[in-house]
């Protein structure tokens, strides 16, 4: 297998996981990361060629297809934090919509006609039902997934316009390491339920992360993190959020998958990845403690804005058209979290 894959995005959590999983199928893979999230050691060494590039640069852009021979593009370049994009949400229409208009420009111009998309469950919005199948209404409710949104209305104009192929992957909760320990989850700051969990069980790293509980105090004695749960009041079995725990390595195999489905003649469409089961806030902090084997004493905080009580995906069409299906359980997704974590504190900390 001889085709070359753009992953823009692909310094990146995810990205990252979809890079070494395209490369290791025998596709051929180019980077392309502007490194604003991301980290070029992430997939440093292990056969994949990283260009230091920005989407919102167009030149930029072109200059990888000039350069390589690209049969179809994996664009997982995005800003993804929900809160932040509700205080600067140009950021999230600047980088999310015009840099893939500048990828799509530059796919069109190359003769490249396929691409598989990082999209959200976040494009569904408030749910009207559970599990949430790809029918569900699409309501977003923040401008980070209306970006995505947007960009899954312009691959259909492209698609009746120009013949450009897409299929989009509505992630849920994606969670989980490579379990070889070479890469996993690595943003600063970290927003995410389970690493911010995980971190809470390391000495704090001030000059990285800032000053955060885990710390000492002034007399010398160690203060113990305190978890905060946001609601414990939702119509759920233990009154906590529950949510869809997928591991980044079965997001990863739904990327390959994809690519072979429109390499091998397959049409535009969108399918959901997430395991069809569901886990409370409550449940994940305890499957976190067996794991660990310490104690994580958590406080209740009222409700957070825009939290629905469940959010759980349908994901029977990926299974019947792609042959998804999700390997992992979110025990194993916690402990390569967990492994990694420490792989990660100890490059930190220099120990």
């Amino acid at each position: 297998m001889n085709d070359l894959v753009l992953v823009t995005g692909g310094a990146g959590y995810i990205g990252s996981h979809c890079a070494l999983a395209l490369r290791a199928a025998g596709y051929l893979v180019v980077v392309l990361d502007n490194l604003d999230g991301g980290h070029e050691q992430a997939i440093r060494g292990n056969g994949v060629e990283f260009v230091h590039g920005d989407l919102k640069n167009f030149q930029d852009v072109l200059g990888v297809f000039r350069r390589y021979n690209v049969a179809a593009v994996v664009h997982l370049a995005a800003k993804t934090e929900v809160e932040q994009s509700m205080t600067v949400p140009w950021k999230y229409y600047y980088n999310n919509v015009y840099g893939t208009l500048n990828l799509l420009s530059a796919m069109l111009s190359n003769g490249v006609d396929k691409i598989i998309f990082s999209s959200t469950a976040a494009v569904y919005g408030e749910p009207k039902y559970t599990p949430i199948d790809e029918e569900h209404p699409c309501c977003p409710i923040n401008p980070y997934g209306r970006t995505k949104l947007i960009a899954e209305n312009i691959f259909d104009d492209y698609y009746r316009a120009y013949g450009l192929k897409s299929v989009r992957l509505r992630y849920f909760n994606v969670v989980g390491a490579d379990e070889l320990g070479r890469i996993g989850e690595w943003h600063e700051p970290e927003t995410h339920l389970v690493p911010n969990i995980l971190k809470s069980l390391f000495p704090a790293q001030p000059d990285i992360h800032g000053p955060r509980l885990g710390d000492f105090d002034e007399d010398g004695n160690e203060i113990k993190r305190i978890f905060t749960v946001y609601g414990n009041d939702y119509n759920t079995k233990d009154g906590t959020c529950v949510r869809d725990y997928v591991n980044v390595l079965d997001i990863a195999s739904g990327h390959v998958l994809a690519l072979r489905y429109l390499l091998g003649g397959g049409n535009t469409d969108y399918f959901n990845l997430g395991t069809e089961e569901g886990n409370s806030v409550r449940e994940v902090l305890s499957i976190c403690e067996k794991i660990t084997g310490m104690e994580i004493p958590i406080k209740i905080s009222p409700r957070r804005a825009g939290d629905p009580a469940i959010l759980v995906a349908n994901n029977s069409k990926a299974k019947a058209v792609l042959g998804w299906s999700p390997e992992k359980t979110l025990e194993d997704s916690i402990k390569s979290a967990y492994e990694w974590e420490k792989i990660l504190h100890r490059g930190l900390s220099g120990a």
